[in-house]
C-alpha cells in the first residue's frame, strides 16, 4: 500500500511539474522582443498600437526603443524577434546578410531642419536643402543625435551631399534619442535634424521652429522586418510575423494615419504598407 501511495505521489508530482513546466514554456513563447526607433515611442504611437496587439493576439511585446543602428544590431545577433527601422541603406546590409527577412514598409513621415526662430544662419532663406546645410555649417551650431540612429545616419549623409566635412561644423553629439536631442537643441538655441512627428509631439515645450522642409531627400520611411528564424534559432517567428502583419493590416494602417491628426492638424505618420523591394 505504501508503495502504491509513493508511486501515486511521484506520478502526481511529475504531472504537476509537467503542467507547470508547460505553462512556463507557453508563457515564454508568448513574449516577443520588438526593437524599434525612439520616434515611435516619443510620439506615443506605440502606446496605442502595442496594447491593442497584445489584447488581440495574446502575445506580450517587450519594446526596446533605440536608434536604428542598435535595433539592426539586435536583429543581427538574434536578440530581437522583430524590428521597425528607418535607414534603408543600413537595412540593406542586414537583409543581404540574411539576418532580416520579410521586410514590409509600414509608414513614412519626413525629416525637417529645426532651429531657433531667430535663425542666425539664415536657413529659411535658402532655396535648397544642400544650401541650408551649408548655411548651418558656416554660421550655426548643430546638435546631432550621434547615436547611429536613422536620423543620425541621414544627418551625416546630408553633410556629405552638401560637400561639408561634419568635423568642421560647430556640432555637438548627444548620444541620445530624438526627444532628448530636441531638448538639448532648444536649450542651446541650435539647429537640429528631426523627424517631424517627434517635433510636433513635443513642440509645445520647445522654442524651436521648422526652418526647412519638403525636400524629397527628407522622406523618412519605416520598415518592419522579421529576424530570420532559420539563422537565429531563438527567434519566435510565429508571433513576430503576426506582429508585423498587424502593423500593415488595413485596420492598423488607418489608426496610424489618424494618429494625433486632429490634435496637430496633420498626420504624424503616413500609412504606407507595401513589401520592401
Amino acid at each position: 500500500m505504501q508503495i502504491r501511495v509513493c508511486r501515486f505521489g511521484i506520478v502526481l508530482a511529475l504531472t504537476i511539474a509537467g503542467l507547470v513546466s508547460g505553462r512556463v514554456t507557453a508563457s515564454s513563447q508568448q513574449e516577443i522582443i520588438f526593437a524599434t526607433t525612439t520616434s515611435t515611442q516619443d510620439t506615443g504611437l506605440l502606446d496605442v498600437l502595442v496594447p491593442r496587439f497584445e489584447k488581440q493576439a495574446g502575445v506580450q511585446v517587450k519594446v526596446i526603443a533605440v536608434g536604428t543602428g542598435a535595433a539592426l544590431r539586435m536583429g543581427s545577433t538574434g536578440d530581437a524577434d522583430v524590428v521597425l527601422v528607418h535607414a534603408p541603406e543600413a537595412e540593406k546590409v542586414y537583409v543581404d546578410s540574411g539576418d532580416l527577412v520579410e521586410g514590409q514598409r509600414v509608414m513614412y513621415n519626413t525629416f525637417v531642419v529645426a532651429g531657433p526662430p531667430a535663425d542666425p544662419a539664415g536657413v529659411r532663406q535658402q532655396k535648397s536643402l544642400m544650401e541650408a546645410m551649408r548655411a548651418i555649417a558656416a554660421k550655426g551650431v548643430f546638435i546631432s543625435r550621434g547615436d547611429d540612429s536613422g536620423t543620425h545616419k541621414k544627418e551625416l549623409a546630408l553633410w556629405t551631399a552638401a560637400g561639408v566635412d561634419s568635423k568642421t561644423v560647430k556640432r555637438e553629439e548627444t548620444g541620445q534619442g530624438m526627444g532628448a536631442t530636441l531638448n538639448v537643441a532648444d536649450q542651446k538655441r541650435a539647429y537640429v535634424l528631426t523627424d517631424k512627428a517627434t517635433y510636433l509631439a513635443l513642440r509645445k515645450r520647445l522654442d524651436l521652429a521648422i526652418l526647412f522642409e519638403g525636400d524629397p531627400e527628407l522622406r523618412n520611411v519605416y520598415t518592419v522586418y522579421i529576424v530570420n528564424p532559420d539563422k537565429h534559432k531563438k527567434v519566435k517567428a510565429a508571433p513576430a510575423r503576426a506582429f508585423a502583419e498587424f502593423l500593415v493590416s488595413p485596420e492598423i494602417q488607418q489608426i496610424i494615419g489618424d494618429f494625433k491628426r486632429e490634435e496637430f492638424g496633420e498626420s504624424l505618420f503616413i500609412p504606407d504598407a507595401r513589401p520592401r523591394r
